[in-house]
């Protein structure tokens, strides 16, 4: 059932602003509740020695994954909007997107390699067609319009972790020399470059798949130059779909033929330390993901990213190869409602993705405009909304829903399987011994829970339609 939106602007801040402690300064326990009228409410936490309903039994709790951290995607749009907010406005968006103990928290940022499609133009960082040195290679343009917007996370959390994948090579590099794959109203492609599914569109040719290692190295050199350190590569994001805007297909026998002879080696020759992650998968297809594995390939995969329809596959790759770190590297975006329906989506996505393996969750689009539009002209979701007339901030429910996860749950820590931990409650214990409950009511009604820890039982009552986080 779609309920309404949080809460004025201005009440939201408030509410904010009166709760936005740092961890070390609050009680030894706390509850925090969000509604869909009221974001970030304190919570009562009270002693409840017996009684009945339903338990949660942490005292015998057994620890699963380890969690790398949550975040979103550093993008050109975001930043050319957030340049329309006062520096101090700014600053404020900024700091509750990644300062410690102060929103967010975010610990993970990811940032394409070159254009995306929220990109305000399509781009790559070698445009000299046959270039094969490389010699006219340049990141100019992400100085202006991305490294800005990623530093400011950087300023704020030292400890922010980026990495990076290209939706497209640049396109010399392609069969149909086009950042496109599908003929658009939005791209000049002609109806003879259409891409399908499974037929490669990248150039099979050794001196093209060299080259395209080499600027994998170019790439993160000159980010290290700059003062910022990619910490891995997903290869490609959506290797399967042939978009209209920059994307590139690849098959699976040719993505590992590229790891495993191209990019891994030179990775290992120029001293690179960033991981390779086999990524960013979009179809539930374990047999166009095994092969990669079991491929000269898989000795410089460190992991796995899934997204959209990946989510089918989660569940059996974290089964058959348990210590495969795998992450969810773009929750799905949405039509632009940025209502609490779609908060709502995006509790059941991270459900099933930590319940079935996975070690992080990544928000894609943090800030957009109140269209919401890519350039190709799909509205989707943001978790912050800036309207370009009024200038005004809005903290949409997926922002408070991400911050119940991130702001409390420590890089390091392990998700937890324990009695009654299940339906509505997703379970963590961070590196400190501290347990971290973030839990759902989607019902009607008031919902309690006895929660049975080491030292204590505590009654939570949890009110309807609402998100909450609890921390001992």
């Amino acid at each position: 059932m779609r309920l309404p939106l949080a809460s004025s602007l201005l009440s939201a801040l408030c509410l904010l602003t009166m709760n936005d402690l740092s961890a070390a300064s609050l009680p030894p326990s706390q509850l925090y509740i969000t509604t869909s009228q009221s974001p970030w409410q304190q919570g009562a936490v009270q002693e409840a020695s017996g009684g009945s309903g339903r338990v949660v039994d942490l005292r015998s709790a057994q620890p699963l994954q380890t969690i790398e951290g949550f975040g979103g995607c550093f993008n050109e749009k975001g930043w050319e909007v957030l340049g329309l907010l006062s520096p101090v406005e700014r600053a404020e968006v900024l700091d509750r997107l990644f300062s410690p103990g102060k929103g967010c928290s975010f610990t993970l940022g990811r940032m394409p390699m070159g254009a995306n499609d929220y990109s305000l133009e399509w781009y790559s960082y070698a445009e000299t067609p046959e270039d094969y040195r490389l010699e006219h290679f340049s990141i100019e343009r992400d100085r202006t319009l991305l490294l800005p917007y990623i530093r400011e996370g950087l300023r704020r959390n030292g400890e922010l972790r980026i990495w990076a994948s290209p939706w497209c090579p640049p396109a010399w590099m392609k069969v149909n020399r086009h950042y496109a794959g599908q003929p658009a109203p939005v791209n000049d492609l002609p109806p003879e470059g259409a891409g399908r599914e499974m037929q490669t569109q990248f150039r099979m040719e050794p001196k093209v798949l060299s080259t395209y290692a080499d600027y994998f190295v170019k790439f993160l050199e000159a980010y290290r130059k700059e003062g910022v350190t990619v910490s891995s590569v997903h290869v490609q994001n959506e290797p399967n779909s042939s978009q209209n805007f920059p994307s590139c297909v690849w098959r699976p026998e040719d993505l590992a033929l590229f790891i495993g002879e191209y990019l891994g080696p030179r990775f290992e020759k120029a001293g690179v330390t960033a991981a390779i992650w086999l990524g960013t998968v979009e179809r539930p297809h374990l047999e166009r993901v095994e092969p990669i594995l079991d491929s000269a390939a898989g000795r410089y995969i460190r992991g796995v990213g899934l997204q959209w329809a990946g989510r089918g596959l989660v569940e059996e790759l974290h089964r058959r190869r348990p210590q495969l770190p795998l992450m969810q590297t773009e929750t799905e975006c949405g039509n632009g409602s940025n209502d609490w329906a779609a908060a709502e989506h995006t509790w059941d996505q991270m459900q099933h993705y930590f319940r079935n393996g996975a070690g992080a969750y990544m928000y894609w689009n943090m800030v957009l405009d109140e269209t919401g539009n890519s350039r190709w002209g799909w509205r989707q979701n943001a978790m912050i909304t800036i309207d370009r007339t009024q200038r005004t901030v809005r903290y949409n429910p997926e922002y408070h829903l991400m911050r119940h996860f991130s702001q409390w749950i420590q890089r390091g820590a392990r998700f937890l399987s324990a009695p009654g931990v299940g339906g509505q409650i997703l379970s963590f214990r961070n590196p400190d011994g501290k347990h971290v409950l973030v839990m759902a009511n989607q019902t009607q009604g008031p919902l309690s829970y006895r929660v049975l820890l080491p030292s204590r039982t505590v009654l939570l009552t949890l009110p309807p339609a609402s998100f909450s986080t609890f921390v001992e």
